[in-house]
């Protein structure tokens, strides 16, 4: 018989959702009788959440360090799968703890300490769905200004209400909606995308591609730690989320596999279409560098240009659709005891008055800021997830369920050395990392000069190192240091009237 699924008070009752109705699932654990699917239903969130026609971008920003286009694919291939990958490890978790990732985070972070990375993880989140809410209502605009359909403030408001709808409304209903969406926006996205391809691989220069000139080491590792913190360390804090409600039986292959795939399918080809692109014509590259969605419909011709917004927008909203379920989650996690759907209300209405901001009010510099702004959010969290990961790797036994809302359980509230680990991170990447058009980030870079690194302004300042600095040091420090944490969390025998932890 099923044990009762464990309930964190104050974060929703547990009430399996159904067609077209909001789920009511919180942060607790999902009932055994609500676990369903198999691992390949996986790649229609993923795939959904990064088939935008915005990756062609990248092929632009990768050849901006200064590399060949052969060196820009590697490093963005590299980049990308990588990254992925380690959104599919984290999504292991989910399918063995049936809770959200900064639940299954607080095995390692305690109870009450992981409202840290919950808190971090929160306001990444909502940073990111606010600024992807933002590029599709500008989006919207720019390509009706090219169709002389107007494309001012009343075309904007428009965009940003129909947007921030599907958004939130999807936000609040939940996982089966979340899923319904991402599958049209999965067929719909790539279909298009695949026509947008077709219709300029006219414009590829064969002669001009194999002419770029190799770059530096220094600048081949940038342009790798853009790809994966433009992808997939930019969600390695949701994994769990979607895995969460498969079978404990579900193949862990698969579960690694299909993540994996899903999300790096659509930006592989996307950034190989763009390098090709953007190496073909140099002026064409620097537009797209200024505005990506103006560059890459100038070259489209008119007719296709409704289609075109229409795939760059469902995009933009597939990735929001993921953001906002999440933070949500993470809101919930970080300690704040309302339903689900509220918290995602919540997110929701932050989110339309930062989009609000970003369109109306904001100067053309914001999205410098913003890239500031997630570059340093991006560090801490590339620590939590190499903390994470060292932890699963250590984990012989299931989640012990109760115990992950309990802070006198085996987890305990406050172990130090996850939150050590997370600082020493945090620290050492923000001395490597730097943001140079961001003034108010240029205290950052400050150990590129004692460590021989040429210093704020050698060939490393730009490679962006201490995002990887902090992953490694949470990764390497977990493994050394926790081993013998876990090993004594897992002996712990089960609290009386609890069901005890089983083997993965």
């Amino acid at each position: 018989m099923a044990h009762q699924p464990v309930v964190d008070p104050g974060a929703g009752s547990p009430v399996a959702p159904g067609r077209g109705a909001v789920e009511t699932n919180g942060i607790n654990v999902i009932a055994e009788e609500e676990r369903r699917g198999r691992p390949r239903q996986l790649f229609w969130p993923w795939f959904g959440a990064n088939v935008s026609v915005l990756g062609l971008a990248y092929g632009s920003f990768l050849l901006g360090f200064g590399i060949s286009a052969a060196q820009a694919l590697v490093a963005g291939v590299v980049g990308i799968v990588v990254s992925f990958l380690l959104c599919g490890l984290v999504s292991i978790a989910g399918k063995r703890g049936s809770a959200p990732t900064l639940v299954l985070s607080r095995a390692a972070f305690g109870v009450t300490g992981n409202r840290v990375p919950a808190v971090l993880s929160w306001v990444y989140t909502v940073g990111w769905e606010t600024v992807l809410v933002s590029l599709a209502t500008l989006a919207t605009a720019t390509v009706f200004t090219q169709l002389g359909w107007g494309g001012g403030t009343a075309t904007q408001v428009v965009a940003l209400l129909v947007v921030a709808a599907l958004v939130v409304v999807g936000g609040v209903l939940g996982f089966d909606a979340i899923m319904r969406m991402q599958t049209v926006i999965t067929v719909v996205g790539g279909v298009l995308t695949v026509v947008y391809v077709v219709l300029v691989a006219g414009r590829v220069d064969w002669s001009a591609v194999t002419a770029t000139r190799s770059g530096s080491t220094a600048a081949f590792v940038g342009a790798l730690v853009l790809a994966m913190t433009g992808y997939g360390f930019g969600w390695v804090n949701a994994a769990a989320d979607y895995s969460r409600y498969l079978p404990r039986t579900a193949s862990t292959p698969g579960v690694v596999g299909w993540t994996t795939f899903g999300g790096a399918l659509a930006p592989v080809v996307l950034l190989a279409a763009g390098l090709l692109l953007a190496a073909s014509d140099p002026e064409l590259s620097g537009a797209i560098g200024a505005d990506p969605i103006g560059a890459l419909g100038a070259i489209l011709p008119t007719w296709f240009l409704v289609p075109f917004v229409v795939v760059a927008v469902l995009g933009l909203v597939g990735g929001a659709l993921l953001d906002i379920y999440s933070s949500g989650l993470s809101l919930l996690a970080a300690g704040l005891r309302v339903p689900r759907p509220v918290a995602a209300g919540i997110d929701g209405a932050l989110m339309v008055l930062g989009a609000v901001w970003v369109v109306f009010l904001a100067g053309s510099d914001f999205f410098i800021q913003f890239q500031g702004f997630l570059i340093t959010l991006g560090v801490p969290i590339a620590a939590w997830c190499g903390v994470f990961l060292g932890d699963l790797a250590l984990r012989r036994r299931a989640y012990a369920e109760p115990d992950l809302y309990d802070p006198r359980g085996r987890y305990g509230a406050v172990p130090p050395a996850p939150l050590l680990l997370l600082a020493g991170g945090t620290v050492l990447g923000w001395g490597l990392v730097t943001n140079g058009l961001a003034g108010w980030l240029d205290w950052q870079g400050y150990l590129l000069g004692p460590l021989g690194l040429g210093g704020r302004e050698g060939d490393w300042a730009f490679a962006n190192l201490g995002v990887l600095a902090a992953f490694l040091v949470g990764l390497l420090g977990t493994l050394a240091l926790r081993r013998s944490a876990v090993r004594t969390q897992e002996a712990a025998p089960p609290a009386a009237g609890r069901p005890p932890a089983g083997r993965v």
